[in-house]
């Protein structure tokens, strides 16, 4: 671990103030043996103050997560795996003590987070192939590999991580729609060049650097003064409904190219707000305390809270699923979400 982490929860949001070796060596020890996850770097390395920064760019997971999902990727021994996101390198040490340090190849976009973790690694006794670039486009003077594992989120798999996987072989990374909710996929890899598979868990990674989105504020949707142009409405479906992790995947699966802000008021209150990423329609959905009415406004060329009341309906329909009836099947042209069975794709929007 590095000399400065900040401390994480179990569910993965809310990391606290930095706690440095040197200043307080016994807390530090403590964090980096906790089943939490550690934030490494803030903003892609541009910040190091106390607070937590505004995006967190590296982190050491969650050790539960680490093993689940090594325990997912189902190395016995002799496997030759790709990891997606080197971090702090502890991962890469895990599979080199299983597998030996000539089967596995480490990808990492940050040079400084690549350097530090080589250099902990070597200090430790293991040498994987380390290589600096982007982990979307794989390593292909490695292929083909048995096994790819992602320690980032995606919200599309990328095909090279298919086509670099052998027939046979496993991928297994954490996806996310744009609306939220996450969860870890293990795909097989088939003989037809596509990989199919269903979701094993939930989860809650820092998304791959080349997949991020930048969100407009709430604001900048409004073509005038509130409520704008905006058509009002009202809904019987509380906006707590949608908020849940496996709801926001199951709404998210659904709404291609949406996402949710939340502002927040002083009595207890909130507006939940909808945008599309073309910034083009947006809608809110007001949540009071008692109440069973909902205030909703909604503006632009997709009706952005009749899409979401529709998809959430589709879900409460099917008998609220979770993350283990959805599964994924990625091709070279487009991912595909579906329930229960790759013949039944989910519905969407838009």
């Amino acid at each position: 671990m590095p000399d400065t982490v900040w401390p994480g929860r179990a569910d993965g949001v809310r990391q606290g103030g930095a706690v440095r070796r040197a200043g307080d060596p016994d807390g530090w020890w403590d964090a980096v043996y906790r089943d939490v996850p550690l934030t490494t770097q803030w903003d892609d390395g541009a910040y190091s103050g106390d607070a937590p920064g505004r995006v967190p760019s590296s982190s050491s997971s969650m050790p539960g997560m680490v093993f689940s999902m090594l325990a997912v990727l189902e190395v016995t021994g002799g496997e030759r795996v790709l990891e997606i996101g080197t971090g702090t390198g502890w991962n890469a040490a895990l599979l080199a003590h299983r597998l030996d340090s000539a089967n596995v190849t480490t990808v990492e976009v940050d040079a400084a987070t690549a350097a530090a973790a080589r250099h902990r690694l070597a200090r430790a006794g293991y040498a994987p192939v380390t290589v600096v670039g982007d982990g979307e486009r794989g390593h292909p003077p490695g292929a083909p590999f048995d096994r790819v594992l992602a320690t980032c989120s995606v919200r599309r798999v990328p095909y090279a991580w298919v086509e670099q996987c052998r027939p046979g072989g496993l991928v297994v990374a954490p996806w996310g729609p744009e609306y939220g909710g996450e969860g870890v996929v293990k795909l097989t890899v088939r003989q037809d060049g596509t990989a199919s598979g269903t979701f094993v868990r939930s989860s809650a990674f820092m998304r791959l650097r080349g997949q991020r989105s930048v969100r407009p504020g709430s604001r900048g949707y409004l073509s005038a003064p509130w409520p704008a142009d905006g058509a009002t409405s009202t809904t019987s479906l509380s906006p707590e409904e949608l908020g849940g992790w496996v709801a926001m995947f199951a709404l998210g699966v659904q709404l291609p190219g949406v996402f949710p802000l939340v502002e927040r008021y002083p009595d207890g209150s909130y507006t939940l707000w909808l945008h599309d990423t073309a910034v083009t329609s947006w809608a809110t959905a007001d949540w009071e305390p008692g109440r069973t009415e909902f205030a909703v406004v909604q503006s632009g060329p997709r009706r952005l809270w009749d899409e979401a009341e529709r998809a959430w309906r589709w879900w409460n329909a099917n008998g609220r699923p979770g993350f283990e009836r959805f599964g994924l099947t990625v091709g070279p042209e487009r991912c595909t979400v579906w329930l229960d069975a790759p013949d039944r794709p989910v519905p969407q929007a838009g």
